[in-house]
């Protein structure tokens, strides 16, 4: 698989449902959203901020997600937005700048990979974590997402979530 067949297979209205398992407070959550995944034009000024002359970003995209109100849940908790530029370097590999990170809400450079079977995996070291996440498609409609989260230096494992994700529709 390609960055450009991935970002086509992703884009679309989906419904989410992760449950994640923070070890460092002993809690475990699910949570139910929403994500649109929609490509941008490299001409939108939100992507320019971004762009260094010469470099070769292809398919940039917006996700958007929003969780469905809990009782308990401040609903701007659950809902956000982030764009992603991928920037390949091989075929299989590359970069990805990120407006926002998943764990630390700050500009983030993210290193990607395709296995062999398709799994696309993504790592981002922020100051304080690092994270790896993988994402794969079980069919056209239908992928898995997981995560791991580890302290800076990579000793201990802070969180871990998996998410299976049904597509509703194209482009929302």
């Amino acid at each position: 698989m390609t960055i450009e067949q991935f970002i086509a297979q992703s884009e679309g209205k989906w419904r989410s449902m992760r449950s994640t398992h923070s070890l460092a407070f002993q809690q475990f959550e699910d949570i139910v959203s929403y994500i649109n995944i929609r490509i941008l034009d490299l001409s939108e000024p939100e992507i320019q901020q971004y762009l260094t002359p010469g470099t070769n970003v292809i398919n940039p995209f917006r996700i958007e997600w929003e969780g469905e109100p809990e009782e308990d849940k401040d609903p701007n908790d659950l809902k956000g937005y982030c764009i992603l530029i991928p920037i390949p370097e091989t075929e299989a590999s590359g970069k990805i700048i990120r407006s926002k990170g998943y764990t630390e809400k700050i500009r983030a450079t993210s290193s990607y990979q395709f296995l062999s079977d398709g799994t696309f995996t993504l790592e981002t070291k922020y100051e304080q974590s690092i994270v790896q996440e993988r994402i794969w498609f079980l069919s056209e409609n239908v992928r898995c997402r997981s995560s791991v989260i580890r302290t800076s230096k990579g000793s201990g494992i802070i969180q871990t979530s998996f998410t299976s994700e049904i597509k509703l529709g194209g482009n929302q």
